[in-house]
């Protein structure tokens, strides 16, 4: 598994990709946070917080991860190289999750720069350092949560093609539909006896950007990664 982590890692700074996701996150981020004007500009809000960060960047990242995992698998089958990589000493499961943990990693790298947002927040507050830490963290930890659920569903949709842009259009199709899908669906109809929206993984970062970390919610995101890594197995196994 540590192999398959360590080689994913050096493909994505072998070439440009990983620098690129990187800067172009941060660039965009950026830009809408600090730089536009409109809704999501922080100087113009009023208001020394991150909410607009942490509203925009499950968003981003609904195409910024399928582009990052659309090649894992799709590369590996378009190549034939899949065949080569199932002749080695590992289980299904251990190419999975160092790929997956490759790809999750990166993520990591991507948002750990933006922890700078914090502290310039806390600075620019009219009573400095007086800011909602407990909500900040709660949003990271609901960021990280959703990053590892998005990153198991892009996995699974790099094994339905051997094309990378079919699997980046298809990881952000499922990706929109299970983070905003059924938010969308609750608005629609009236459903009197479930809340529909709960089936979500808005709602659900939503509650831990409260602050309160549930249980409930972290066996959901938890579930989520876990049933999509089941099936990219699943599909890898059956891929000749």
């Amino acid at each position: 598994m540590f192999a398959i982590l360590k080689k994913e890692l050096q493909m994505f700074f072998a070439t440009p990709i990983g620098y690129l996701v990187i800067a172009i996150f941060l660039m965009i981020n950026g830009l809408f946070l600090w730089v536009f004007k409109g809704d999501f500009n922080i100087l113009n809000a009023g208001f020394a917080d991150l909410n607009s960060f942490f509203f925009i960047t499950p968003w981003f990242f609904i195409f910024m991860i399928p582009a990052i995992t659309m090649r894992t698998f799709s590369d590996e089958i378009r190549l034939g190289t899949i065949e080569i990589i199932k002749t080695k000493p590992i289980s299904s499961w251990d190419i999975v999750i160092g790929k997956y943990l490759g790809s999750l990693l990166l993520i990591l790298m991507a948002l750990i720069p933006t922890l700078i947002y914090v502290y310039t927040i806390s600075k620019l507050g009219a009573t400095p350092e007086n800011i909602d830490f407990g909500s900040i963290i709660g949003s990271y930890f609901g960021l990280l949560f959703l990053a590892s659920s998005i990153t198991a569903i892009g996995m699974w949709t790099s094994t339905l093609s051997n094309n990378q842009i079919v699997a980046f259009i298809l990881g952000v199709a499922f990706s929109f539909f299970i983070f905003y899908g059924f938010e969308a669906l609750n608005g629609i109809f009236s459903f009197e006896k479930i809340e529909i929206n709960s089936l979500g993984l808005y709602a659900r970062f939503v509650n831990i950007g409260r602050g309160v970390i549930d249980t409930k919610d972290l066996l959901y995101f938890l579930s989520i990664t876990f049933l999509f890594l089941f099936f990219t197995k699943t599909n890898f196994d059956l891929k000749q």
